[in-house]
């Protein structure tokens, strides 16, 4: 059963989303094989102009899904910190938990043909990828660029419905959403700091907690 207190839509939390999708670089795609079955695929991908970009090569089983059935799904997810059970009870396993966000994207790939949209798409995840630079831009019009551009595949996502499930206690009484963030704080991995903001600005009773 899905939480609702944890639910993301591209109507109530679009700017969220995005900013979200716009900070990740990899996620999985979802087609459907010729049998019937479902098929993933992990990818590089860049979210710009509202649609989700990725490349490949021009033949292959993922190509061959797509040209077959245009219908895909695309996540992405991130995990910022394992909350283990200890920080809210010393004896019981049941409330070790994970804080994450997800996004789940269902619409319709469209393979690329025209070679400015290539190009923009390319040089987006090339930002994205490599943002210290290093290459030269990619122009459509460029003569080194014209036929790498015609011999890589580009492909669009566009969405149909964005969802989202973002995790951080939302549903944890004061005391325990203290009690994790104490938790985080003493253990200062790499991400702790970063989840403790984050349910600061997801959890309703946080700010009741940080207050007395």
């Amino acid at each position: 059963m899905r939480r609702r207190e944890f639910e993301m839509n591209d109507v109530e939390n679009r700017e969220e989303i995005e900013s979200f999708l716009q900070e990740m670089s990899f996620g999985f795609l979802g087609t459907v094989t010729p049998d019937g079955e479902p098929g993933m695929t992990p990818l590089n991908f860049v979210y710009t102009g509202g649609s989700v970009y990725f490349h490949g090569s021009r033949i292959g089983e993922k190509m061959t899904q797509l040209k077959a059935n245009e219908r895909v799904t695309f996540m992405a997810a991130k995990e910022y910190a394992i909350i283990p059970s200890y920080f809210t009870d010393p004896l019981m396993a049941c409330p070790a938990t994970a804080f994450f966000k997800s996004v789940r994207i269902a619409g319709r790939a469209t393979v690329v043909d025209d070679p400015h949209e290539k190009a923009a798409a390319l040089e987006a995840l090339m930002r994205k990828l490599q943002p210290e630079g290093g290459y030269k831009t990619i122009d459509a019009d460029d003569p080194d660029y014209v036929p790498r551009l015609k011999g890589v595949a580009v492909v669009r996502i566009d969405a149909d419905r964005i969802t989202g499930k973002f995790k951080f206690g939302q549903n944890a009484k004061p005391d325990m959403i203290a009690a994790i963030t104490d938790g985080l704080a003493n253990r200062g991995l790499p991400q702790d700091a970063e989840t403790i903001e984050l349910m600061k600005q997801y959890c309703p009773h946080h700010k009741q907690v940080i207050g007395d």
